[in-house]
This record gives C-alpha cells, sequence and structure tokens, in this order.
C-alpha cells in the first residue's frame, strides 16, 4: 500500500520506509531492514552509520530523531544522509519544534526536513514556520484537507525560519522604503 505525505505543499507519494525499534526496544540489524529508502531511528544510525552508508546510497538513507534526541549528534553526517525526520510521538510535544529550529538555524541544515508521528492539520503551519518542509501527516486524517492548513493565516507576527524579521519590522522597512 502507498502512502502519501506533503512536500512543499503539495501531496506527493512517499517512498520512504520509517524504521521504528520493536516494542521490547530492540533495534533492527542494518542488514535486515526493509529494501529502499530507509529513515533510520538516531540510534541505529549511531550503532551501524558505517554499514549503513556501505548497504545504501545516501539518497537511500535518512535519520530521524526522537523528541529528547540531540541535534548536534547529526550535525556532521548531514552530507551522508537525504532527508532528517523528527519524531512527534503525541499532538501535544512540541520539542520537535525546536530540533526543527536548531537544525535550520543553528546547524544550518538545507535538506529535506520531515515532521512524522502524530502529525495533524492543526500543526502544519506552525511546523513549516519552524523549518519543516515535508510531512506525514497521521494515516487516520484526510491528507488533502490538511492542505488548506497552508493558507489560513495570512500575516504572521512573529520572526521564524520562514519569515526571521518580525511584522512591525517589516511595517517599518516599508515606511521607510516609501
Amino acid at each position: 500500500m502507498s502512502t502519501s505525505i506533503i512536500r512543499n505543499r503539495a501531496v506527493v507519494e512517499d517512498d520512504w520506509n520509517v524504521v521504528r525499534a520493536a516494542e521490547d526496544g530492540t533495534l533492527p540489524a542494518a542488514d535486515a531492514l526493509p529494501a529502499g529508502k530507509v529513515l533510520v531511528p538516531l540510534a541505529l544510525w549511531q550503532t551501524a552509520k558505517d554499514a549503513l552508508r556501505a548497504s545504501r546510497g545516501r539518497d537511500a538513507l535518512g535519520v530521524w530523531l526522537a523528541p529528547d534526541s540531540e541535534p548536534a549528534d547529526l550535525a556532521g553526517d548531514f552530507d551522508a544522509i537525504a532527508l532528517i525526520g523528527v519524531d512527534f510521538p503525541v499532538f501535544r510535544d512540541g520539542r520537535g519544534y525546536s530540533i526543527a529550529r536548531l537544525l535550520r538555524e543553528r546547524y544550518g541544515y538545507k535538506g529535506e526536513l520531515r515532521a512524522i508521528g502524530d502529525v495533524l492539520r492543526d500543526q502544519l503551519r506552525y511546523l513549516e514556520r519552524c523549518g519543516f518542509d515535508a510531512f506525514a501527516v497521521r494515516a487516520d486524517k484526510d491528507i488533502h484537507d490538511a492542505l488548506k492548513a497552508f493558507g489560513e493565516f495570512t500575516v504572521q507576527y512573529q520572526g521564524a525560519v520562514d519569515e526571521p524579521s518580525p511584522l512591525f519590522r517589516r511595517r517599518e522597512a516599508q515606511r521607510a522604503a516609501a
């Protein structure tokens, strides 16, 4: 069964397999992963980085971070992976927003940044403002309805990754230019 995600505000087919630990917490072996593109947890990346690189090309490797992961632990490996996922295990856990901002602003990550897990329509525009450009909306939600979230607000007051200057600064610049 194919699934869809939102990437750059468009619904597209998702060809990535998200690899998760078993219920007992054990991680699969690097040679036991599904074929194709894989998005592996940071813990598996840290223990099997060389084997993963040897068995798959950069374009078929991604790493996802848990809410308690340290983005700095992945910063030196940006050139070895095609995407970074950030897991939202529950809707109300907002640590992933901070992880995204750190990846984009502090560590300069330029590749695809995907929100995975309990991702809902209400979060999408805020996630985008923090630097996410791809969203794996929860399977029981209508992905086409979720797209509408991007047009619900036309003006943002605060500065963020997508618009660093707050509204009062933008207005000030417009007045100075006039």
